[in-house]
C-alpha cells in the first residue's frame, strides 16, 4: 500500500446486512482498519479479514464510547500509517451521520478520502413495515428531521411551524428519547391531533418492532408498552397503509429465534433459508470437521471391486473420501465395482 492512506466514509445500510450495498462490501473485504458505530451489526463486520483492525466507536444517548474528535483524530492518525480505513456508519454517512464534518476534518489534514452512500434508515426501516413514505394518494412530500439537535443549541433549528403545516411525511431518526417534545410542537403548530404515527424499532432487522398510534396517543403508548430506541419515528397519512401493506413481520418464521448447530461451512444455506422466512437465526457450531488420517484407504481402493457396498453416513464423508480419491491418483469411475448408498 501507498504511504498515504485513505479513508472511505461509508453508510453501512438500515442493519439488514443483505441491504448493504456491493462497494462497501468490497471495501470492508479488501480495508486495514474499520471504525465502526453502534448500528453496523455483526454480520457486516464479519465480511473483514481476520487480521483487519476493528475499532467500536458507537454511540447511544448520553454514552459516547468515543468523543467525536478523537474519532476524527483516529481516522486520520491511521490514514497517516499507510492504511486503508473504512469508517462505517449505520445508513448513509451524509444523513444525520457526522458524515460531512468528518469529512471536513479529513479535508483539513490533507487526508484523501471518498463517500460510498448507503441505504438510510428513513426510507428502509418504514419499508420493511408496510409504510411508504410517498404515496401519490396520500403525499407527494417527504421530511428528514433529526429528533436529536446538538445539546448546546440554545435555539432549535427545526422550523416546526413549516413542517407542521403541510400534510407530508416526517421522518425523525433518534428521536424516542425526545418524543413528546417533537409531538408537542407539531400539535403546538397545527398538525391534526388525529395524524397517525409509526415507531419502527431495530427496522430491517428479524427482531423489528412496530408500535402505531396517533399524535395525540403515541407517547402514552410508548411508555405502556415499554418502547425504547433506536427507532425511526414516521409522521403522516401514509401509516395507514401498514396493515395493508406489511410484509417483513407477515412471513412464516417471523419472530422465531432458531439456533442452527450445524458447522460453520455448512450452515450458510440453512441460515439464509430460515432467515427469508422471516427468522432470527443464532449461529452456534457444535461440530467442526477435520480431516484425519485414513492409512487402509488407498488398499481399499485398489480392490474395490471386491466390496459389494460402498455406504457414506454423511455429506462430509462423501467430501472427504472425494478428496482422497483424487489425492491418491484416482477419481470416480475406479468405483465402477460396488452399489453406492448414501
Amino acid at each position: 500500500m501507498n504511504n498515504k492512506g485513505m479513508v472511505f466514509l461509508v453508510g453501512a445500510g438500515p442493519g439488514d446486512p443483505g441491504l448493504l450495498t456491493v462497494k462497501a462490501a468490497d471495501l470492508i473485504k479488501k480495508c486495514d482498519v474499520i471504525v465502526y458505530d453502534r448500528l453496523v451489526g455483526p454480520k457486516i463486520i464479519a465480511g473483514a479479514a481476520e487480521n483487519v483492525e476493528r475499532v467500536f466507536v458507537g454511540k447511544e444517548s448520553n454514552n459516547h464510547s468515543l468523543p467525536q474528535e478523537e474519532i476524527n483524530q483516529l481516522i486520520v492518525q491511521r490514514a497517516r500509517q499507510g492504511k486503508m480505513v473504512v469508517r462505517l456508519k449505520g445508513g448513509d454517512p451524509f444523513v444525520f451521520g457526522r458524515g460531512g464534518e468528518e469529512a471536513e476534518f479529513l479535508r483539513l489534514n490533507n487526508i484523501p478520502f471518498e463517500v460510498v452512500p448507503g441505504v438510510t434508515s428513513a426510507v428502509a426501516a418504514p419499508a420493511y413495515a408496510g409504510i411508504p413514505v410517498t404515496h401519490r394518494d396520500f403525499t407527494s412530500t417527504l421530511t428528514i428531521i433529526t429528533g436529536h439537535e446538538r445539546p448546546d443549541k440554545k435555539k432549535s433549528s427545526i422550523p416546526w411551524e413549516q413542517i407542521a403545516a403541510g400534510k407530508g411525511t416526517l421522518v425523525f431518526l433518534m428521536g424516542v428519547e425526545n418524543l413528546g417534545t417533537i409531538v408537542s410542537n407539531l400539535i403546538a403548530f397545527g398538525r391534526s391531533p388525529e395524524t397517525p404515527v409509526a415507531l419502527v424499532r431495530w427496522g430491517t432487522l428479524p427482531d423489528q418492532e412496530v408500535l402505531t398510534g396517533t399524535l395525540h396517543n403515541i407517547v402514552d403508548e410508548v411508555k405502556t408498552q415499554g418502547f425504547r430506541p433506536p427507532a425511526v419515528i414516521v409522521v403522516g397519512e401514509v401509516v395507514k397503509l401498514r396493515e395493508e401493506l406489511r410484509w417483513f413481520d407477515n412471513r412464516p418464521l417471523s419472530g422465531r429465534t432458531i439456533v442452527v448447530t450445524r458447522a460453520r461451512n455448512q450452515a450458510s444455506r440453512m441460515v439464509a433459508e430460515l432467515e427469508g422466512l422471516g427468522a432470527q437465526v443464532i449461529e452456534f457450531p457444535t461440530i467442526k470437521i477435520k480431516p484425519i488420517a485414513a492409512p487402509g484407504l488407498q488398499a481399499c481402493l485398489t480392490k474395490m471391486s471386491e466390496y459389494s457396498w460402498l455406504t457414506f453416513t454423511s455429506v462430509n464423508g462423501v467430501k472427504e473420501f472425494i478428496s482422497q480419491l483424487h489425492e491418491l491418483g484416482f477419481d470416480i469411475r475406479d468405483l465402477k465395482g460396488p452399489r453406492i448408498c448414501a
